[in-house]
């Protein structure tokens, strides 16, 4: 269901148990979220390296019931010269990028 400032609530599945909710305008932002917090892709450094170890997120719609399903990834990078104050005092060097390819929807029996 689409909230009053357009955004959507989308809860990952992970085997087959609700755990995590990410909110976007589209499906597609919601994912890239998700996939910027995936386990186990601290030790890469460069995208094809995290590209050639995709990871399946499936993503439910909330209120409605459609899963949208992407092959996601993320690495480490060094972070931007326009970085925000707050990662300057914190001496953050680095930040997690993600990237996602949508694999399609399926429909859920409810």
């Amino acid at each position: 269901m689409v909230r009053e400032d357009g955004k959507r609530n989308f809860v990952m599945l992970e085997d087959g148990e609700k755990t995590k909710q990410f909110t976007g305008e589209m499906p597609r932002q919601a994912a890239l979220k998700a996939a910027r917090r995936l386990d186990g892709y601290g030790s890469y450094d460069a995208e094809s390296e995290a590209k050639a170890d995709p990871t399946e997120i499936r993503l439910l719609e909330r209120g409605t019931d459609r899963v949208h399903i992407y092959h996601a990834w993320a690495w480490r990078d060094s972070a931007p010269d326009t970085k925000p104050d707050w990662m300057e005092d914190n001496e953050v060097s680095t930040v997690t990028r993600g990237n996602v390819s949508k694999q399609g929807i399926e429909h859920i029996d409810t």
